[in-house]
């Protein structure tokens, strides 16, 4: 069987990782091949303490006591250095147990310290020491009104870091988490999802009722992170004819190699108590996953361009069903004149728990380009004014002029966004050339 390591970086990384292995552990019994990194203890003091804490091995876990005071630099120039040969020992450690290693997730966020900065270095370490195996990373971006001040510079920090070292970059931003969470409070609250949400759905926490979402909503919106990494791993951990090999996304769907962010949604985000699944409701489901509503950023793909897109799908569905949908959903799609059919399909028959099927679509599509705008508006107001840079420039090893290559390569990438939307709607010529790593 095919196997991959979870490396689960500061607190974001840690909880998403926490819940992710819960559900997981719900589905099957698994070997449990994960790294825990926080340089503040407390989130993984918890998950020690907590029911999961049999399911961790206790020599996997890596962690110090003062943070990283919400500093790229501190997590990746700092604790990086301090703490690379443990790291390194760790995941080797993790890979030898590993039948068949596939690929390593990253779970991060990109707003703080330890997750933007650790993170973002035990990502070019995995690329030097294992260059052959696939890394992909998700990525929690800030909100505008994220009380971390210094959230812009870690982001474009990291972005940086994540252009060059990674395979494939799944961007999750908190605002969106956070609409979805409260669009389902309310239609339950409301009535309009019948007659009761059931306790597995996707929106609520291990607690399992809709009142948890009032209370916790940062548990909601992990447990949503958490169904999209047990989706994409299905075919990891599951046998199936029909399984998608995760390798099978970065060379389906990334076709320059920077432009490697994949714009996710997740279907349905909630449990009807009626559980038969007619055609209609199937279909449903289909619609859902291009919809603005239903992304993981604030994104509408259906009005911007899509390199590729792959369709992974659990449960109680056909191949007929995927085909017709495909055709159904075609006509309102705009594809790069070059890759009209660039479809990928996946179908593994064993659904989540508590749940007939499910459905994760990935998306190359240039609606990503404005989350990366934003970021970048952001950076500049902070930078234009050199607000809080000696925070970063009194740690050993940081430069100015990291910031000024930071936003040249985030700029770089919006242009090569900007290349891509030029063509689209126009006569079927050969794309723009892009900027190819060689």
């Amino acid at each position: 069987m095919t196997q991959s390591v979870v490396v689960q970086v500061g607190q974001c990384g840690n909880q998403v990782g926490c819940r992710f292995w819960d559900l997981a552990l719900r589905e099957h019994a698994n070997v449990n091949k994960a790294l825990l990194i926080d340089m503040e203890e407390g989130v993984v003091n918890e998950i020690l303490q907590g029911p999961l804490r049999d399911v961790f091995d206790s020599t996997q876990l890596i962690t110090d006591v003062s943070g990283s005071g919400n500093n790229w630099a501190v997590g990746h120039k700092l604790y990086g250095s301090q703490y690379q040969e443990n790291i390194v020992e760790k995941l080797r450690k993790a890979a030898e147990h590993c039948d068949c290693l596939q690929c390593f997730f990253i779970i991060h966020s990109m707003g703080g310290g330890t997750g933007s900065g650790l993170g973002t270095f035990v990502l070019k370490l995995l690329e030097d020491e294992f260059p052959e195996v696939y890394r992909f990373v998700t990525s929690v971006y800030p909100s505008g009104e994220d009380d971390v001040i210094t959230s812009p510079y870690n982001s474009v920090l990291a972005m940086k870091e994540l252009n060059e070292h990674a395979d494939c970059v799944l961007p999750i931003e908190n605002e969106s988490l956070f609409d979805i969470v409260n669009k389902i409070h309310q239609m339950a609250n409301s009535g309009k999802l019948g007659s009761t949400v059931k306790q597995n759905s996707l929106v609520t926490s291990s607690a399992g009722s809709a009142k948890t979402v009032q209370e916790k909503p940062f548990d909601a919106m992990n447990n949503i992170l958490a169904n999209l990494l047990l989706n994409l791993t299905s075919s990891a951990r599951f046998e199936g004819s029909l399984n998608m090999d995760l390798n099978e996304i970065s060379m389906n769907l990334v076709p320059f190699p920077r432009l490697h962010y994949l714009v996710s949604s997740l279907t349905p985000l909630y449990t009807l108590a009626d559980v038969n699944v007619p055609s209609r409701r199937l279909d449903q489901m289909f619609s859902d996953a291009f919809s603005r509503d239903h992304q993981l950023i604030q994104a509408d793909p259906k009005h911007s361009l899509y390199l590729a897109c792959a369709l992974l799908v659990r449960g109680n569905v056909q191949v007929s069903d995927l085909r017709r949908n495909i055709e159904r959903l075609k006509p309102s799609l705009h594809f790069v004149s070059w890759n009209q059919e660039g479809w990928k399909t996946g179908l593994c028959s064993v659904p989540p728990v508590g749940h007939s099927h499910s459905l994760l679509a990935l998306a190359n599509n240039t609606c990503v380009k404005p989350t990366f705008i934003e970021l970048k508006d952001r950076f500049m107001k902070l930078y234009k004014k050199k607000a809080h840079l000696h925070h970063y420039l009194h740690v050993d090893g940081m430069e100015q002029s990291c910031f000024s290559e930071a936003i040249s390569s985030l700029s770089d990438l919006i242009e090569e966004y900007n290349e891509l939307d030029a063509t689209k709607g126009g006569p079927r010529t050969d794309p723009p050339r892009l900027k190819i790593a060689v």
